[in-house]
């Protein structure tokens, strides 16, 4: 299902950035979960235009990766790098 697909793919995606076994909290690991569910919603988006609310969430998560990001930028710019490189960002 739709469900268990996404779940892997953000699964995989955290696995790659973790700095240690079941960390969820870095800022790596942030970035990969927020974009995981942002590409999940593009998708819901396309096919429900109309949709208002999700529209508002998924700007909420674009802020919210933003920030991540920005404070990435600040204080681990190597990191910053990869994570940026590695998910295709424009940045």
């Amino acid at each position: 299902s739709q469900k268990e697909v996404v779940s892997s793919q953000k699964r995989r995606g955290m696995e790659l950035f973790q700095m240690r076994e079941g960390d969820t909290g870095s800022s790596a690991v942030q970035v990969v979960a927020l974009t995981t569910r942002i590409q999940q919603l593009q998708t819901h988006m396309a096919r429900h235009r109309k949709d208002k609310s999700s529209k508002r969430g998924l700007d909420a998560l674009y802020v919210r990766r933003r920030k991540v990001l920005d404070y990435m930028e600040r204080k681990d710019f190597e990191s910053y790098r990869k994570v940026v490189k590695s998910l295709g960002l424009a940045r």
